[in-house]
């Protein structure tokens, strides 16, 4: 592989939280949040991850920028294995992280220039008159005025909000950004603003993302790569086009049966999925997707192994009995 092609690896990636019972609070058991995840970004490109509330997409997000600690698994980037503890530091500086709620994630007890100039501040990164300037310039960068850093963060509407976030992000000049549903606590008519910008920035900074979104549309717009993502583990990844004209998971092409088509006088046949996403402490045996929808050949999947199989250009799928037909 060359430099672009490892910029950024996980490698059969593992979150447990251990679940905790009895007059001691033993661990007696874990829920396997995250399950054997791995998967790559090039330089420069967009990875769109998918899948139901629950399953695992945001403990992800936390687990590569460290906010959570990986049970198990490797990650790399730039061709160099984060070691905890070791360059923690200078990793965070070029990978960062863009929060689904606004509202949330901003300090509403600070000024939006003291949260800007803030990680500079965590780094010592120039001197108190140049980070008042980076924070003015990366304010115009995401579209807001150098005025606004004097103001609070209830001032501002939610997309104004968000774009905070985002300067804040870019604060460090990342080379990688993590963003965790960043358009879905907006209105509708904010999200295609705030996607414009990020696509904007990417172009202008030679950024690479990792984008978890619940709008297929969403992520098909924005993404070079979609990942679909259930109840822990990774079923399917490959290019957008290829994904959303070809789609071999059976999960996969439930989700995409459900997205809205803009013209009333064509319709689609949704695929619906009967009953929850079971438990991640407690998951069935075999195939989690083929035991909740009852699949016919669903004893097939407890006794075969399911193995990553290459169908297509950079298109691969969890080879498995009853989600994927015969290849």
């Amino acid at each position: 592989m060359n430099a672009e092609e490892d910029f950024f690896q996980v490698k059969n990636l593992r979150v447990h939280f251990p679940v905790r019972g009895g007059v001691f609070k033993k661990a007696i058991g874990a829920c396997k949040a995250v399950d054997g995840v791995s998967f790559s970004i090039s330089k420069g490109q967009t990875v769109g991850l998918v899948g139901e509330s629950g399953c695992g997409k945001s403990t992800l997000a936390k687990s590569i920028v460290q906010l959570v600690k990986p049970t198990a698994g490797e990650l790399f980037f730039k061709g160099r294995l984060l070691v905890p503890g070791e360059g923690l530091t200078e990793y965070r500086k070029s990978v960062q992280m863009v929060f689904q709620d606004p509202a949330e994630s901003l300090n509403s007890r600070m000024t939006v220039g003291a949260m800007v100039q803030e990680p500079m501040d965590i780094h010592r990164i120039g001197d108190k008159g140049s980070r008042l300037k980076r924070v003015e310039r990366l304010l115009e960068q995401v579209g807001l005025p150098a005025s606004s850093a004097r103001r609070y963060p209830f001032e501002f509407s939610g997309g104004q909000r968000q774009r905070i976030g985002i300067a804040r992000a870019l604060a460090l000049n990342p080379e990688f950004l993590v963003l965790d549903e960043p358009v879905s606590a907006l209105d509708v008519s904010v999200q295609s603003q705030v996607l414009n910008l990020l696509m904007s920035l990417q172009q202008d900074l030679g950024l690479s993302y990792l984008l978890i979104a619940h709008d297929l549309a969403v992520v098909k717009h924005i993404s070079d790569i979609i990942a679909v993502m259930y109840l822990g583990k990774m079923v399917e990844m490959g290019p957008s086009s290829e994904i959303y004209s070809n789609p071999k998971h059976a999960y996969t092409q439930a989700l995409l049966s459900a997205i809205p088509i803009p013209d009333p006088s064509l319709k689609r046949e949704k695929l619906i999925i009967p009953g929850d996403i079971p438990s991640p402490i407690n998951p069935p045996e075999g195939c989690a997707y083929g035991h909740r929808v009852s699949a016919t050949n669903y004893q097939e999947s407890i006794q075969a192994e399911s193995v990553w199989k290459k169908v297509g250009v950079d298109h691969w799928v969890l080879e498995c009995p009853c989600c994927v037909s015969p290849l």
